[in-house]
């Protein structure tokens, strides 16, 4: 690409910044919550969404996926593909974002209305502006850049707006998945839904996540007499340190990974008794484990069961385990990968940085993307205020992360 023909690209999207607050504040001011969080759903944002692409941009083909939901009005959680043609279809380039986010919580942790968009000092101030309204504005600004240019693109691009990311994505991507057809394995997919304030950060794999509810029990007695029963809470505040063994035991490195090992942490404590003059007879804890690719979770079974069983021996206890969720880590996408490469070229173009593919712990809807055979890349300039009170996304942001999408578009 010329870098005449770039830097056009980049000096129209220099002058976006009042269209992309406009976009934004219409986006925050439908609230987009899926049922299990007492919503109504996505079609009304889908709705708004998909007029302002064809008013702004104009896409060859839109086409719906939605998913049957009788608990939301419409019926339906929509999931929708747009794609404006290039010079060959051998490729695509696909870029997810999500139309629904999350409640706003607490209102009076909140400075301003969640649902109406404040600019303050550069930052978009509002729920959903950067969970993820973000990679929603990104690909549509980048692309109607391109077309006012006058250029055209050497493959196709698809933008994918999707349902129920916060709340499993059965009825979003996964969906999506099993009834379209247009993604291939040569195809680069991009999630802007994480990142750092930098811009350098190109997530290509994750940890498994596994957690764990521990449940103990001894036998209940009154707190002045305790050789009269056997004490729950005491024989699991044991137990808890000795699983700190599981980092002696699977210490594997990857330093793809921030931290590059798995943790293993005691989390949350369900209460036992409700006064303190009562030894308990049961007690229920939970680990929260992230566990590097290629460590089995049957393995780490086998350790905590024989760690567990000791402490049975020990106090005279029964511990039981079962897991509120499980989920194997995904294939990694390599760190060479095309679109890892293409990415990383914008990056240091647009930031002058060199981009850090990395794994992280948490999950996102990518690891569905690699289950299904598919090399995505989760990626953003963001702050990570993601579900906070007073979520904001920058206005330099969008626009630095538009000029990273053009390029990729242009020169993939």
């Amino acid at each position: 690409m010329a870098s005449d023909a770039l830097d056009k690209v980049f000096g129209l999207i220099d002058g976006y910044s009042d269209a992309m607050i406009e976009f934004q504040t219409g986006m925050t001011a439908i609230p987009a919550l899926g049922p299990d969080n007492d919503g109504e759903g996505e079609s009304k944002k889908a709705e708004y969404i998909e007029k302002y692409l064809a008013d702004n941009v104009g896409f060859d083909v839109v086409e719906h996926y939605d998913a049957p939901d009788d608990r939301v009005p419409s019926g339906v959680r929509p999931n929708i593909t747009a794609i404006i043609k290039g010079k060959s279809d051998k490729k695509k380039i696909w870029v997810m974002g999500h139309i629904d986010i999350v409640p706003p919580g607490d209102l009076s942790k909140w400075e301003t209305d969640p649902y109406e968009v404040i600019v303050r000092d550069g930052n978009l101030i509002g729920r959903g502006t950067e969970d993820n309204q973000h990679g929603i504005v990104i690909p549509v600004f980048a692309l109607k850049a391109i077309k006012e240019a006058g250029l055209e693109l050497p493959y196709d691009v698809g933008v994918v707006l999707v349902s129920d990311e916060e709340t499993g994505s059965e009825f979003g991507i996964t969906h999506l998945l099993k009834e379209c057809d247009l993604i291939g394995k040569d195809d680069y997919i991009i999630v802007p839904d994480a990142g750092e304030p930098d811009g350098a950060m190109i997530e290509v794999a994750e940890k498994s996540i596994y957690w764990l509810k521990v449940e103990t029990t001894g036998k209940q007695c009154h707190g002045s007499t305790p050789e009269a029963g056997v004490n729950a809470h005491y024989a699991a505040a044991h137990l808890i340190t000795r699983l700190h063994e599981l980092y002696e035991l699977f210490d594997r490195r990857d330093e793809v990974f921030d931290p590059p090992i798995s943790t293993f942490e005691a989390t949350k404590k369900e209460a036992n008794v409700p006064n303190i003059n009562t030894i308990p007879g049961d007690d229920v804890f939970y680990l929260d484990m992230r566990v590097l690719p290629g460590i089995a979770l049957a393995d780490i079974d086998v350790a905590i069961r024989k760690i567990a069983d000791g402490v049975e021996k020990e106090f005279n206890v029964s511990i039981s385990t079962s897991s509120p969720q499980t989920e194997e880590a995904a294939p990694a996408t390599p760190v060479d990968a095309p679109v890892v490469k293409a990415l990383a070229k914008a990056i240091e173009n647009v930031h002058g940085l060199k981009a850090k593919p990395m794994g992280i712990g948490g999950g996102t809807v990518a690891a569905i993307f690699r289950r299904a055979g598919f090399n995505a890349v989760v990626w953003s300039t963001i702050q990570d205020t993601c579900h906070q009170p007073n979520e904001y996304t920058t206005v330099a942001g969008m626009v630095a992360d538009s000029k990273i999408l053009a390029q990729l578009f242009l020169e993939a």
